[in-house]
């Protein structure tokens, strides 16, 4: 480890847990896996194509990862502990929603770990880029979940319905990371229409998501509009939402939402803040931080 890279490794341990995260990680651990070619198979034995991440995981094809520690390819301790956390506390089914989902990465891994547990499963997925959208249904399917187990919407997650512009997948440069435009005036709307490099997608409020039904996990991880989003639907994550498990992308935007759910009598499960070092006298992204809040009226106060 070079001294430039070890403050961002050590970052990943600087987290806090109301419960013991090392021991949620380690009863999902599978020990003694046997390795898939052309995949990579996690710790709790999710097999994740090549495909959706290639730079990453062509190196890792025909391997078995290890728990985190401080983390995989794409989450830490604090994370994978917040999301097994919210799937033992499940009963009967686990439903997930996930905003931003990607390859289908905690629909995925949560479903996996469902499963396993016994439990049916409702996973529901929200996406702008149509590319990683078949890649979650890729995931999915070697996962062994049909389409009575998964519903994806290619959209954008928003505080009310309406329309985001987004940039297209085709575009040059857009791999990972796309923000939206929320709800432009009409004339922007016109142009973005006719602009290849932007796509005009239909935003998605939780009540179109939830349908009525209990979620035990709201994952977020929608590149800095969290707060809005949460503000914009809090109503129905009170009525609906367990757990709610957010990529935060600043420190601002995290004390935003601390604020918000403590004044709302929320339970802070997992905290890990972003790490940003400081280029040019400003705090630069570089990791985003996680939080987990517990919805005080559908989680009992579990230690």
């Amino acid at each position: 480890m070079d001294i430039e890279t070890r403050p961002a490794i050590e970052s990943l341990y600087h987290y806090s847990c109301a419960f013991n995260a090392i021991n949620v990680i380690k009863l999902a651990w599978k020990r003694d896996q046997t390795p898939t070619p052309g995949v990579v198979t996690n710790f709790i034995g999710a097999r994740i194509p090549t495909q959706v991440h290639p730079d990453k995981l062509d190196a890792l094809a025909g391997t078995v990862e290890g728990p985190p520690n401080p983390g995989n390819w794409h989450a830490d301790i604090a994370e994978w502990a917040a999301a097994l956390r919210a799937v033992r506390q499940a009963k009967d089914t686990f439903r997930i929603v996930e905003l931003g989902c990607g390859w289908g990465c905690w629909l995925t891994n949560t479903g996996v770990a469902a499963r396993d547990a016994g439990l049916k499963v409702d996973l529901i997925g929200v996406e702008g880029n149509a590319h990683h959208l078949d890649n979650a249904r890729t995931t999915l399917a070697l996962n062994g979940f049909d389409e009575t187990d998964f519903t994806l919407f290619h959209g954008i997650a928003g505080p009310r319905t309406g329309h985001a512009v987004f940039p297209s997948p085709d575009a040059e440069n857009t791999v990972w990371n796309g923000e939206a435009m929320f709800y432009p005036p009409p004339a922007v709307l016109e142009l973005a229409k006719a602009d290849p490099d932007v796509q005009v997608l239909d935003c998605y409020p939780l009540d179109e998501l939830a349908q009525g039904k209990r979620i035990d996990l709201l994952h977020i991880d929608i590149q800095g509009a969290e707060r809005e989003y949460v503000l914009g639907n809090f109503p129905d994550i009170k009525r609906h939402v367990a757990r709610i498990l957010i990529g935060t992308h600043s420190r601002a935007i995290e004390g935003h939402l601390t604020a918000h759910f403590l004044a709302a009598g929320w339970r802070m499960e997992t905290d890990r803040p972003v790490y940003a070092p400081i280029h040019g006298g400003r705090p630069t992204l570089a990791i985003d931080g996680v939080q987990m809040w517990a919805n005080p009226n559908l989680t009992p106060d579990l230690t």
